[in-house]
């Protein structure tokens, strides 16, 4: 094995800054900001200093805020010790969403800076409903939260995590609403997908050898699957989710993701702006979803079953969800990009709830071989190459061939060649969520979403939305399917098809 090559730019080197969590005492901060926060600590890759300020409702001081994220974080008896250092890094501080009391967080936060030494460097990480988005942007805004500093001292940055809005035009309306106290420069829109190792391989597995970038076309790959499967129901979650479905919440950010990254030309330069205008050319390019071009969709809801030998109920009587609701929990979209390299090649986007077992990958499935040279000895059975590039539940990449077993007889074998992060890299990696945050301070755009990207996102599946979402049969093309199973009965080959090695 070859030694590394490396970008030499040292992975802690950022600048001093303060993290300010609004939904403070909400899950996400509980079960994968401080987490992620407290494993960059341990790695010693936070900036120095560094400061945590969590705001939210409840009413609690710093010592109770830190104790109740202890006992949620630190899982090992070893890790106690490295909490006590982590904790001085973190304080509370109680508000309301209005202007009152952002006048009072800023005096707040301006102390803290002056006392840490934080260079007037702030991150506000906005790990809160999406209807408070556009409240918490207006406020920092209107109270110069949202202000950097002249002379290049001191930046401020916002970060919103997905739904950016639930259709093409409150999208538009957020990023306005943004833009009234933030430059683009300043927003960082979360897609934690792009930051899985395996996903950030994808530019680097396609443009760094050679040997797959000439074949990575309509003329050598037949169709390409990406799937994120998911076991687990929807929880606590039944007021976003009869609202958002399964279309909303996986496809016009996680899924069109990775189509992206899997379908972009090669950038000029491995650089943010570079990138970016790769993508949007990908989203720009899809073919109008249309079932006479060849557009498929099928959706799906979830009825009573098993998980793992364990009963689980339906969609319907999940707390919260109406008994009568046709929210898709499943869905299959058939799609094209139309271009030079793509043209006619299906692209098959899954993702469903109370599937059998969690499951993300990529499948680019190549064309069988031109020739038959073995038919009169083996007939026409021989299997066609397949990529598989997988997040979970192994982080791994996969390439399947033909080989001829051993002895007198010509008998052909697939076999598949496996590279798992796993095996290849022991040290410790960071996980989605700490990747992003470093790239936050860092400034670094490149794992976000661009504005133009998510609004051309939804300028295709909008239509495809209002579609499912208004027509008159509604519930004929909503396909009930058990808990456990590969989702709806008319598309279950297709999905199962995806799955094998």
């Amino acid at each position: 094995m070859s030694a590394p090559s490396c970008d030499t730019r040292p992975a802690g080197d950022l600048p001093p800054c303060m993290l300010v969590i609004f939904g403070a005492s909400g899950d996400l901060t509980r079960r994968k900001l401080i987490p992620a926060l407290f494993s960059m600590f341990r790695q010693g890759i936070l900036p120095r200093p560094f400061a945590i300020v969590g705001c939210s409702r409840s009413v609690m001081d710093s010592e109770a805020f830190r104790e109740a994220l202890r006992r949620e974080t630190v899982k090992r008896e070893e890790e106690a010790g490295a909490w006590n250092g982590f904790a001085t890094l973190i304080h509370y501080r109680s508000i309301q969403y209005d202007q009152e009391s952002f006048t009072g967080l800023r005096t707040f936060l301006r102390d803290l800076d002056n006392a840490v030494g934080t260079g007037g460097n702030r991150v506000y990480d906005l790990a809160v409903p999406p209807q408070l988005y556009p409240v918490i942007a207006s406020l920092l805004g209107g109270t110069g939260l949202a202000r950097e500093e002249s002379g290049g001292n001191g930046w401020t940055r916002i970060v919103i995590e997905k739904p950016f809005g639930h259709d093409l035009e409150s999208a538009r309306e957020l990023n306005q609403t943004l833009h009234r106290s933030f430059r683009e420069s300043q927003i960082f829109r979360i897609d934690h997908y792009l930051a899985k190792e395996t996903v950030q391989n994808m530019l680097v597995f396609r443009f760094a050898n050679s040997i797959f970038e000439p074949v990575w076309n309509r003329h050598h790959i037949e169709y390409v699957g990406i799937m994120a499967a998911e076991s687990l129901g929807i929880g606590s979650r039944a007021g976003y989710y009869e609202e958002a479905g399964v279309l909303r919440d996986m496809f016009q950010n996680h899924l069109m993701q990775l189509l992206v990254l899997t379908g972009m030309e090669p950038p000029c330069l491995l650089e943010s702006d570079a990138v970016q205008d790769e993508k949007v050319k990908v989203i720009r390019s899809l073919r109008d979803f249309n079932t006479e071009h060849g557009s498929r969709i099928c959706l799906g809801q979830y009825t009573a079953g098993e998980i793992d030998q364990t009963a689980v109920p339906g969609y319907r009587e999940e707390a919260g969800v109406s008994p009568r609701s046709r929210t898709p929990t499943f869905a299959l979209l058939e799609l094209y990009i139309d271009n030079w390299r793509w043209q006619n090649v299906p692209f098959l986007l899954i993702s469903g709830k109370r599937l059998p077992r969690k499951v993300t990958r990529i499948v680019v499935q190549f064309r069988e071989v031109p020739h038959r040279l073995f038919r009169n000895l083996l007939g026409n059975t021989i299997g066609a190459n397949r990529l598989t590039i997988e997040t979970f539940p192994d982080e791994a990449i996969r390439l399947t061939f033909q080989s001829k077993e051993p002895g007198a007889s010509l008998c052909l074998r697939s076999m598949t060649m496996d590279f798992t992060y796993g095996e290849q890299y022991q040290k410790s990696s960071l996980d989605a969520y700490a990747r992003v945050l470093l790239d936050c301070m860092a400034g670094d755009h490149m794992l976000f979403w661009r504005q133009d990207g998510i609004e051309q996102s939804w300028a295709f599946l909008t239509p495809v939305l209002r579609q499912c979402e208004q027509c008159l049969d509604r519930e004929t093309r909503l396909h009930p399917y058990p808990a456990g199973t590969w989702g709806p009965a008319p598309v279950r080959a297709t999905v199962e098809r995806l799955l094998a090695p």
